[in-house]
């Protein structure tokens, strides 16, 4: 009979660690948090010096009954829940409901491990320790500050704003960015500015080169009109243009650093097209244990929530040996790189990375669902570069005279692929220009043509959830924990839309964003907040009591809240308004919210309770009969494209349609990625969508 209980906190860790340990353990799973603060009431209170009151969540009768049984049956507990400040308190909370600090009788430890493998799992039983109650209070003081701020603020704005409304210590900075940025992006005015380049053959050369104006030998010539453009190209008029410099060289590209919760969320974005929230619900399983062929159940990847690019010397060496094996010994890395440590950055978890390099991507293939196996093909690739040589490139700088002016190009060429192998980033592109020979001073290149392009200076882009994430991390705005959720709940909000990767602010969105700038300026401010978090840390290693925190940041936050109650009384936010009629009362109805998304209602609740599904136009004309194309979703929930007449009109289409029309055939077109396709099958006919929006 089993005399040991392991808890961890997911029942899908269950079936992995059973298989590792034996008869001798039983192992079973908390499901999360068992304790939380209540949810009828803050929780908290100066008048009890913020001592917090706790109760068990409701649900989690039942397991804590039978986690209860098991702790009878056993003699020593082991809390085995996730390596970092929420494990902690979990495994914590376990103590308190399940009554271990009392059980004398009983042995309970707190162990931990990186990755669920045998060999962690087992080492993790070797040493184990006690609980950190410096980690645990990190963790409470994070939890009782973000029900301060909500249970102050959002109250609030449901009473004097708006009834759905709502605040949070993190997701009300991340709000504040995004506004800012709009704010950037509103006020930016653009500056004309031309290019020049020069279409060059070298003798015998198949392929043209292509060589961008730099300004005379003395000084480079930004140019910034068309009188300024029109000036040089007369001074270019019958000149020769000569190889004045030519200049070989050697650059190299380093490997990629290890992911952590960051730049694993941003790559995703950038390369698999993943949210936030899903590349971590999609890693969390990967982490936890999936059956692959010929192993079982195993965990593919370490713990995925962490601010570190350590890596264990024992995974560190394996994939050494597994670089010179199958790459050769000039593949890999003479010496590990690393980041310039920042006072931020948690050392205790390593980068996330596979757990074994030796299983690759393909033979897991078959035993992993579509978008696990493509997050644990960039996890893998990412971590096996790391350990990579960097990339050779040959390179040739040339300057070309042509009169008193200077043309330069530069061409490389890939001499060694290093980790280039094995992995390429997103922005990693070759240069276009090739060398047919080589090139000495003194050549005479002949011009085909040359090129001037009008261009306008961008204003800042907007944000994505990955270069969001990217920013709050140099912001120092949250944690690996918090960065999916905060986006998560701003975008179910409706603060946030997100059309393309690029999040938006909404009207809704902007009258919050205003409020808590006016009424709760510290609550948004980026340097407030980045300066909590570093509290935050100390009192996780133990150099800053919690309740000091509680205590002084309290006061300031009741008196804001007594200040917005008077502030606020006049400040409404409209409901919009649609161009749709009630067919009931005649009023035009008004867009709301519900658990499904957008809805239209009629303004003349509760005497008119008239309501519509909202359609989305896309400013697309049916095909069929001019009327306007809307955004439907089938029973399932999938996405298409139709005419707001139907059932009169059935135009339908998976793709979005464009207003293009087919040349070759007259059909409409659809978009489908980057390009057009004609929806004419017989017919097609395609062509890059970039470029036509660049012509528009």
């Amino acid at each position: 009979m089993a005399n040991s209980l392991v808890i961890v906190e997911s029942p899908a860790k269950v079936k992995t660690i059973r298989k590792f340990l034996g008869s001798a353990y039983t192992v079973d799973a908390s499901n999360g948090h068992v304790r939380d603060l209540p949810k009828s009431s803050m929780g908290v209170s100066a008048e009890n010096d913020f001592e917090p009151k706790y109760i068990t969540i409701r649900g989690k009768g039942d397991i804590l009954a039978k986690l209860r049984k098991e702790v009878k049956k056993a003699d020593k507990i082991y809390l085995a829940t996730d390596p970092d400040r929420e494990g902690e308190a979990i495994s914590w909370h376990l103590t308190k409901a399940l009554k271990l600090d009392e059980a004398r009788d009983k042995k309970v430890y707190r162990i931990s491990f990186n990755e669920i493998t045998k060999n962690a799992v087992k080492s993790s039983l070797k040493n184990p320790r006690e609980l950190d109650m410096n980690l645990v209070d990190a963790q409470q003081t994070r939890r009782i500050l973000d029900r301060m701020v909500g249970y102050s603020i959002s109250p609030l704005l449901w009473a004097k704003v708006k009834r759905g409304l709502s605040a949070g210590r993190v997701q009300s900075v991340a709000l504040r960015m995004i506004c800012d940025r709009e704010d950037e992006i509103s006020a930016f005015i653009p500056e004309e500015y031309w290019s020049l380049d020069a279409r060059l053959k070298q003798e015998g050369g198949r392929k043209a080169l292509d060589a961008r104006f730099y300004g005379t030998r003395k000084e480079k010539i930004a140019v910034g009109s068309k009188e300024q453009l029109d000036g040089i190209l007369k001074g270019l008029e019958g000149q020769e243009y000569v190889v004045d410099e030519v200049k070989p060289g050697q650059r190299t590209k380093k490997p990629p650093i290890p992911f952590t919760t960051s730049t694993l969320q941003q790559e995703a974005s950038k390369v698999l097209n993943f949210s936030t929230q899903k590349t971590m619900r999609l890693a969390q399983q990967l982490y936890e244990g999936v059956d692959v062929k010929g192993h079982g159940t195993i965990g593919l990847i370490t713990y995925l929530r962490t601010d570190s690019t350590r890596i264990a010397e024992e995974a560190d060496q394996a994939a050494r040996q597994y670089i010179g094996e199958i790459y050769g010994e000039n593949y890999v890395l003479a010496t590990e790189q690393a980041r310039k440590a920042a006072g931020k950055i948690q050392d205790a978890h390593e980068a996330i990375r596979p757990t074994d390099i030796a299983l690759t991507p393909a033979q897991v293939k078959d035993s992993l669902q579509r978008d696990q196996f493509r997050l644990y093909q960039l996890i893998w690739k990412r971590f096996a570069a790391s350990r990579m040589q960097p990339a050779v490139y040959d390179t040739t700088s040339v300057k070309i005279a042509a009169g008193e002016y200077v043309f330069t190009l530069s061409a490389s060429k890939l001499a060694f692929d290093g980790f280039m192998s094995v992995y390429v980033q997103e922005d990693e592109k070759e240069e276009s220009n090739t060398l047919f020979g080589k090139l000495e001073k003194g050549d005479v290149l002949k011009l085909e043509a040359l090129e001037p392009a009008q261009h306008f200076t961008q204003p800042p882009a907007h944000y994505t959830e990955a270069s969001l994430v990217k920013a709050m991390e140099e912001q120092g705005i949250g944690r690996p924990s918090t960065y999916a959720p905060t986006i998560t709940t701003i975008l179910a909000r409706r603060y946030v839309t997100k059309e393309n990767k690029n999040l938006y602010v909404t009207e809704l969105g902007e009258a919050v964003n205003g409020i808590m700038k006016q009424c709760f300026p510290s609550i948004v401010d980026l340097s407030f907040t980045a300066n909590m978090e570093l509290l935050l840390d100390k009192v996780a290693d133990g150099s800053v009591k919690w309740k000091t925190i509680v205590r002084n940041f309290y006061p300031d936050l009741d008196e804001a809240v007594k200040t917005a109650e008077k502030t606020l009384e006049s400040v409404k936010i409209a409901d919009e308004v649609s161009d749709v009629v009630c067919d009931l009362c005649g009023r035009n109805m008004v867009i709301k919210y519900g658990p499904h998304g957008k809805f239209l209602a009629c303004p003349g609740f509760p005497e008119c309770k008239n309501t519509k599904p909202y359609l989305e136009k896309i400013g697309v004309p049916c095909p069929k009969c001019g009327r306007d194309v809307v955004i439907k979703k089938t029973k399932k929930g999938r996405r298409y494209y139709g005419c707001e007449a139907n059932p009169e009109c059935d135009f339908m289409s998976w793709q979005k349609p464009s207003t293009e029309k087919c040349p070759r055939c007259g059909s409409y077109m659809v978009e489908k990625g980057s390009r057009l396709l004609c929806s004419n099958e017989q017919c097609g006919y395609s062509t890059n969508l970039k470029s036509k929006n660049e012509n528009n």
